[in-house]
């Protein structure tokens, strides 16, 4: 078993063997790195084979100890043949970041169809439990390693129009305090970070339809939603990443069951959106 207090200065991660997810592109490349930059050997998980090959080329150029993977999280065989792999080739699983999920088109329940909910829920909450499920089974005989997986403020405070992603990542968030006290008794700490809004691809899609839901210009939502940020502004992917690398380090080594709201002091959005007209037509369905 690694004593990762006593191998690696605090906040430093030297040496230890982690997996990011979603890490192709926005918040899941910036902890790759950030986790990398602090001495860790990353795998880039990602069902976008192309892309993250891409990502992880481009962060060793930067002298990173980075490679690439394609794991689809929604294929529960894929996703434990990984991790047998990975322990099989690196010996041992330090780090687990679930990062990857899924975007909700921007709706409201009485419009949200069967499809949509299953397609969120199953990559958000499902995926992620997939894989804390398998680096599970290696930790716990190992007898160390973190798993830290990322929630959204949405899932401790919901907003309106994105009910499937608010019950994903309030899933999220239950299923990692109820790890954290099964692996307590390993060793092991499960903790996630709750960001707040980053505009990332990510947000910039969904705040292009929720302008159009309220008929306002994009410009001027992205506006309302700094202004609800009592720090002013939106965050970088940087400082979701080093509140994840924090979570993963020997500074954090009695913390774990515990969500850190990484928002700028955002609790949460509560708008309510405004009343259609009698007689329009729903969307929703059961297909």
């Amino acid at each position: 078993m690694i004593d990762t207090a006593a191998d690696c200065s605090e906040g430093r991660l030297q040496g230890l063997n982690a997996v990011v997810t979603g890490a192709a592109q926005g918040l899941g490349l910036a902890i790759a790195e950030e986790l990398g930059r602090r001495g860790a050997r990353v795998t880039l998980a990602d069902v976008q084979a192309e892309k993250v090959r891409k990502a992880a080329a481009g962060l060793g150029e930067k002298g990173l100890r980075v490679e690439a993977a394609t794991l689809d999280i929604t294929d529960s065989r894929a996703v434990r043949e990984f991790f047998e792999a990975f322990v099989g080739n690196r010996e041992r699983i330090d780090i687990l970041v679930n990062n990857a999920g899924s975007r909700q088109s921007v709706r409201e329940v009485a419009e949200l169809g069967d499809q949509e909910w299953d397609r969120v829920l199953g990559v958000t909450l499902t995926g992620t439990f997939y894989c804390c499920r398998a680096a599970a089974v290696a930790m716990q005989q190992q007898e160390s390693g973190v798993i830290v997986n990322m929630a959204s403020v949405n899932g401790q405070s919901p907003a309106a129009l994105v009910a499937a992603y608010n019950a994903a990542k309030a899933g999220v968030i239950s299923l990692t305090r109820t790890l954290a006290l099964e692996l307590a008794p390993y060793g092991v700490r499960v903790n996630a970070v709750s960001p707040g809004p980053v505009y990332t691809d990510f947000n910039r899609q969904n705040m292009a339809e929720r302008a159009l839901s309220l008929k306002v210009s994009q410009q001027e939502i992205i506006q309302r939603v700094a202004k609800s940020i009592p720090l002013g502004r939106w965050g970088e992917p940087h400082e979701i990443a080093q509140g994840v690398a924090f979570l993963c380090s020997p500074a954090a080594s009695w913390i774990t069951g515990e969500v850190l709201r990484v928002s700028g002091g955002l609790e949460g959005v509560s708008a309510t959106p405004p009343k259609k007209a009698k007689g329009a037509p729903a969307t929703g369905n059961s297909g």
